[in-house]
Parts: structure tokens; sequence; C-alpha cells
């Protein structure tokens, strides 16, 4: 991908030692904002998760280096406390550093902790918010997170810690559609969970990987069926799972079949 010069009038300025704290979209290049392109471009140094891809590290600087503070569950990964501190370090060097993260950096990125971080050691920051996978991913398979005819709120939540996450039979009883982050392990506790709320075992579920790229797949079931059905399926995370009437809207707003 090619993308000539901004206008000036679109240009702000990323000053050697500061840190932005931006969010890369879920995953398609074209849904970066132009802040979070401008950053790509100016940055000396780029601090990136495993969720950004190489079609968005492509349009960096020729001259930034790449440095990768992935996390992924169950594989080796870097501590929060390693990545804070080299954000800092990096900056007091006089780098212009880029924590770039897939989606937004303050729903589910733990950015709130790194710009927490950078203001108690006196480094300037900005924050460039991206688009949340949660919702972005879904409107790519055709699922939108709220629709007059089926809900007038959304729960996004994360079911990466089941000790210390949400009631999930409260959050059932409220009849909002959930868009779950970092769940795919605790589907099974979550789905029992769900249902012993009150969710009908029929309740529509959509299984999102690799959003908003040309690999994106999903997979459509029902709350009593999706652990299997996952199982089955060959799919692999990271993903996006919505369980809510929305997802019966995909034949319908499925704009990209290809993509299964």
């Amino acid at each position: 991908m090619s993308i000539g010069p901004l206008p000036d009038s679109l240009l702000v300025p990323f000053p050697p030692g500061s840190v932005w704290l931006a969010g890369a979209g879920p995953g398609d290049p074209g849904l970066l904002t132009l802040l979070a392109l401008q950053g790509l471009r100016q940055a000396d140094v780029i601090v990136h998760d495993a969720l950004v891809g190489k079609a968005i590290l492509d349009l960096a600087s020729k001259t930034a280096r790449l440095e990768f503070a992935g996390k992924r569950g169950g594989r080796p990964s870097a501590h929060q406390d390693d990545i804070t501190s080299r954000l800092i370090e990096l900056a007091r060097e006089g780098h212009r550093v880029l924590r770039l993260k897939g989606g937004d950096p303050f729903v589910f990125g733990r950015g709130g902790e790194e710009a927490q971080a950078l203001a108690e050691q006196g480094i300037p920051f900005r924050i460039v918010p991206g688009l949340t996978a949660g919702i972005a991913g879904l409107a790519y398979a055709g699922i939108p997170a709220t629709h007059r005819s089926a809900n007038q709120a959304v729960i996004l939540a994360t079911g990466h810690s089941l000790g210390g996450g949400p009631d999930w039979r409260a959050l059932a009883a409220t009849g909002a559609p959930l868009i779950l982050y970092m769940a795919w392990k605790a589907l099974p506790t979550i789905a029992a969970e769900l249902m012993a709320g009150g969710l009908a075992p029929d309740t529509p579920v959509g299984v999102v990987t690799e959003a908003t790229t040309p690999n994106q797949k999903t997979l459509v079931t029902s709350l009593g069926a999706c652990v299997a059905d996952l199982a089955a399926s060959g799919l692999e995370p990271p993903a996006i799972i919505v369980i809510g009437e929305v997802v019966r809207l995909r034949p319908v707003l499925d704009w990209l079949p290809q993509h299964g």
C-alpha cells in the first residue's frame, strides 16, 4: 500500500522524547486513523503487539525500529511492567516512541495503565484512539453492535480472568448483546453461567477470527452448541465472540460473504 504525504493542515507534531499510545484498529490498514498513520510515519521506535499485522507495520517509516511486545494466552509473552519500563527508557533516550496496539488502547488494551506510568515519570504522551475490534470486527462480519429491532444497549466484556471477571449471570439478565474479548478458553464456563442466568440455549452466537483481514472467518452457532461447534470448527484464537439477537441479522447484512 502506498500513501502520499498528508496535507500540512493535518500534520500533528510528534516531539522527540514522547510516547504515542495508539490503536491500530482490528486489522485492515484502511481502518487506521490519520493520527495513527502519522505516528507510524514519524516514530523512531514502534513497540507493537501481536495483533498488529504486517500490512500495518509496512506503513511505518523505513528508518523506524520495530520492537515486538506482544501478549498471547498460553504462549511466551512480555510482562506488562517490562513493556512500560521500555517505553519510559526509549522516551528518555530522546526517541519518538509509538506504542501500537490492536484495536483501541483504552478498550482492554491496558493503555490506561501505560499512560498512568508515563505520567508518573513525567514522560509526555498522547492517546490515539483506534477502532476497537469488538465493534469494527463485527461490522465486517455483518453483525451490528446495536439494531433498533434487537437492542438499545450493548456490553463489552473480557473473559480472560474468570476469578475476577464479570458476574455472567447478572449480565445475562440484562438481555443486552455481549461482545467478548479474550474469551476463547473460558467459553465453556461463560456459556454455562449465561444459561444459568436465564439466556436460552438457542441464543445466537457469532465468533469472528482475524477480523477485517483477508483471512477473516465467521462461525454462527448457538449458546448451547457453541463450545462443541467451536472445538470442531478448526478456528484459532484470538477471536471476538458476540452473544445475542443481533447475530441473527448476519444473513442479511453480511457484505463479505467470501470471508466465511
